[in-house]
């Protein structure tokens, strides 16, 4: 369980790194070809969004690697699934109708809180 863990959240918390880093560093105008719905949100909420997502990267990685109550790794995973079930509704009352990764990111999400509350 402890190497599913590590595999499963790592993955995880790489994914949202890299999209939070691009949501907080990238113009409107970079992030539109990747995520059509940057244009019904105001910029600053975009950056708030990324910042979150950078911040619940760090806590899926880094209570279990200090073993600083570790259990916050399965509330950061618990936080990414509930970030996705607002995403979901996002994508699909604009055009963009993309809402597999969204899917995908919920199941993983939850086997990541699941393996933390088991390990």
């Amino acid at each position: 369980m402890n190497i599913a863990f590590w595999i499963v959240a790592g993955l995880l918390a790489l994914f949202y790194v890299y999209s939070g880093a691009l949501k907080v560093a990238r113009s409107r105008d970079r992030l539109r070809p990747m995520m059509a719905w940057v244009d019904r949100v105001p910029l600053p909420a975009v950056r708030a969004l990324g910042t979150v997502e950078i911040l619940g990267a760090a806590g899926l990685i880094l209570p279990p690697l200090t073993g600083i109550a570790p259990r916050l790794a399965a509330a950061a995973a618990i936080g990414f699934v509930l970030l996705q079930a607002g995403a979901i509704p996002v994508h699909l009352t604009g055009g963009d109708r993309r809402i597999g990764l969204n899917i995908g990111l919920v199941v993983t999400a939850a086997v990541t809180a699941w393996l933390a509350l088991a390990r």
